[in-house]
């Protein structure tokens, strides 16, 4: 089956099985190998996307789905100069990663966070990003990342 997606910008179609999962597409099929995939059961968020700006992870949506659709990861945030998203910048101020594992897809719901509630509080950022685990920082720096990330002294 053909798929035609646009993935940071890159409209491409492509052949894929009926059910190849998004997740397998962009790391195998596009060679974007920042999504990761930690589960496969929508418990980590490792593989967490933007389709169509919204946040999803990757490992629940099939590749067809996206057919038509545009795509973002992380590795299409940074600016083509090479200036890091804001989020990127703030995770990196702030020490919001360890082993980097979950944090393609930390940033990934970090953004799509920031664009539904610019001026989060600690709070809404801890629910915000209740689907996305991490085993390695304790969230403190990530949180931050996030408060600093929209403008906000995370004290």
């Amino acid at each position: 089956m053909q798929v035609t997606t646009t993935v940071n910008g890159e409209a491409r179609t492509d052949e894929v099985e009926d059910r190849l999962l998004l997740v397998h597409y962009l790391r195998d099929v596009r060679g974007l190998r920042a999504t990761n995939v930690g589960c496969d059961t929508t418990s980590c968020g490792a593989c967490t996307v933007l389709l169509d700006g919204e946040s999803v992870k990757s490992c629940t949506v099939l590749a067809v789905q996206a057919d038509g659709r545009e795509v973002s990861t992380v590795e299409g945030l940074a600016a083509a100069d090479g200036t890091l998203h804001p989020v990127q910048a703030a995770f990196r101020q702030e020490h919001g990663l360890q082993c980097g594992f979950c944090t393609p897809g930390m940033v990934m719901a970090c953004v799509s966070l920031l664009k539904d509630n610019p001026r989060p509080t600690e709070h809404e950022v801890r629910d915000g990003l209740e689907g996305n685990f991490c085993r390695c920082t304790g969230y403190h720096n990530i949180v931050r990342a996030v408060l600093v990330a929209s403008g906000q002294d995370p004290k």
